[in-house]
């Protein structure tokens, strides 16, 4: 309990800092644009970010259909479950470009955010500190049912890169489709998926949503953050599993928290975050010729697939407490 209260004070002592900075720095965008995004069509929907310091084009930030609260989120550094707020959060979403200013932080993009949403949203709020239900995630009776993940191969002995590595010369090789197995899982093709970290999906059909977690050589300390996100509560890693391993987790999402994400006509795949190198997820298709079969809840599915139990607790949290915001954003 001190380890998950320490995190607790900490993550307090960011926050504070970030809105002070905030109120004393009116650090801006060079160019921002933010509008509201288009409805979900038929087929295939994209959602997420991208750019900003530490990737490939620091100097823009873009944002594909993500809501006010991934916004807050994103501004203000927390996890969902730390964001207090009307529920239309998570309905109204928005496409946004930013141009950052060249030699900024991720820090500094982030008051940049507070900054754009204060203009925009007129957003007021503050921080207060509640106790909240958490869970903590530990080993069930059974055992862990993961495989751990195995050791990087050594280097060539001739000093060369190893056999596996990849070609620099020639296309990239062709990635199948993306399907849905009888037993209703989701079955990516091979090379498709993180070679390290996770990779989250989500389809949208008929019979109903469904959720598709993929990890290569992650921690139980990450994998209760990927929790946290799926549960909107705070999951505390008291596993005891030192090691790293590879795992995939099928489980039904809560469909309280897909505000705006209902199906449209034909049914559709959405795609949520992919955390780690290697290729992102394709084209989407079903299995051969049935109906997915539904999944269970993902406390029961992780128990059922990983081995894993959550149990529930209490404990303090800090919180962004949306205190004004407006749902569209003033005129560019």
């Amino acid at each position: 309990m001190r380890r998950a209260i320490l995190g607790v004070c900490v993550a307090v002592a960011a926050v504070s800092g970030l809105m002070a900075q905030s109120a004393d720095e009116k650090m801006t965008f060079e160019v921002a644009s933010i509008k509201p995004a288009a409805p979900m069509q038929p087929g295939r929907m994209m959602m997420g970010s991208r750019g900003g310091p530490g990737s490939s084009d620091p100097g823009h930030l873009t944002y594909n259909n993500l809501s006010l609260k991934n916004m807050l989120v994103n501004a203000f550094g927390v996890k969902g479950y730390q964001i207090s707020g009307p529920a239309w959060l998570d309905s109204e979403r928005f496409d946004m470009v930013a141009k950052v200013p060249q030699g900024a932080t991720k820090d500094q993009v982030k008051i940049m955010m507070q900054n754009l949403l204060q203009e925009r949203f007129h957003l007021v709020v503050h921080h207060e500190t509640k106790e909240l239900p958490m869970y903590a995630m530990v080993v069930g009776k059974g055992g862990p049912k993961m495989k751990e993940s195995p050791e990087d191969p050594p280097p060539s002995s001739t000093g060369g890169p190893s056999d596996n590595a990849p070609k620099p010369d020639g296309p990239p090789p062709a990635l199948g489709k993306v399907s849905v197995g009888p037993d209703g899982t989701i079955k990516l093709p091979p090379g498709m998926g993180p070679k390290e970290g996770c990779m989250m999906m989500m389809m949208i059909s008929p019979s109903g949503p469904k959720s598709h977690l993929q990890c290569s050589k992650e921690t139980m300390e990450k994998l209760a953050e990927q929790l946290s996100n799926q549960m909107d509560r705070p999951v505390n890693d008291r596993t005891g599993l030192t090691a790293k391993y590879d795992f995939n987790l099928d489980f039904l999402p809560d469909e309280s928290r897909m505000g705006g994400m209902m199906l449209p006509p034909g049914g559709a795949s959405a795609t949520f975050s992919h955390d780690g190198p290697g290729p992102g997820p394709g084209p989407m298709q079903k299995g051969e010729g049935q109906e997915p079969v539904s999944v269970a809840p993902l406390p029961a599915a992780l128990q059922e697939q990983l081995g894993l139990k959550l149990e529930q607790k209490k404990g303090p949290v800090d919180l962004i407490v949306v205190d004004k915001i407006d749902k569209a954003p003033t005129d560019n």
